[in-house]
């Protein structure tokens, strides 16, 4: 993909959503990093329907340790990985107390520090919290970026540091929510929805996938 056409496709993106968001529910900074933290390995919508029964009993740090690991689990379980996600939800819960006054801290070395928080989960907050310019990889914009030719990696960081050089600063705000939607509704794992893709012209995938008769 040339810069010409990286500046097409994202130029594209936008004007047909001029503000992306996440697709994860949530109210606060705090909400935001518990909702990313039990979004590993499973979907936004499995996340916000436990989040609309844990939040509303517990979305502070304190109230999450006050529920204890017992009663957090049960709020969770229908997430997977839910036992390890409590512990380590449990454990960032007191990190915040203790270091932190309770709240989320701005910098990338003080949210990977957090248990459970990898590099993905600390771009998402400092993106869409805080509004840096970041790029978390997940299996959407990893399969988007090698696809199309717009960053091609073999690892989640190498597409990572490869978006930050190629993507036009003035759409690093966004670029991350715009890659996640287009990978999870148009350009789709086994079959990308070529015939509806409106960037499809800038993009290296061949052969596009044409229109089911």
């Amino acid at each position: 993909m040339t810069p010409a056409q990286i500046e097409t496709f994202f130029a594209t993106l936008q004007a047909a959503n001029p503000q992306p968001a996440s697709e994860l529910e949530y109210t606060s900074v705090f909400e935001l990093l518990t909702a990313v933290l039990l979004s590993a390995q499973a979907t936004d919508v499995g996340v916000n329907k436990a989040t609309r029964k844990l939040f509303p009993v517990a979305n502070t740090p304190k109230k999450i340790i006050d529920l204890g690991i017992d009663r957090l689990e049960g709020h969770i379980k229908t997430i997977g990985l839910y036992r390890n996600k409590a512990r380590h939800l449990l454990q960032t819960c007191r990190i915040l107390v203790e270091r932190h006054g309770g709240e989320v801290p701005r910098t990338r070395e003080e949210l990977e520090a957090l248990p459970g928080v990898g590099r993905k989960t600390a771009n998402v907050v400092l993106n869409v919290a805080f509004g840096e310019p970041t790029m978390a990889v997940d299996t959407h914009i990893f399969r988007v970026s090698n696809r199309t030719g717009l960053a091609p990696g073999k690892t989640p960081l190498a597409v990572e540091l490869k978006l930050l050089q190629r993507v036009p600063a003035r759409y690093m705000t966004h670029a991350h929510h715009w890659l996640i939607l287009h990978g999870r509704y148009i350009c789709l794992a086994r079959t990308p929805r070529c015939w509806e893709c409106a960037v499809a012209s800038c993009c290296d995938y061949q052969p596009k996938t044409p229109a089911p008769s």
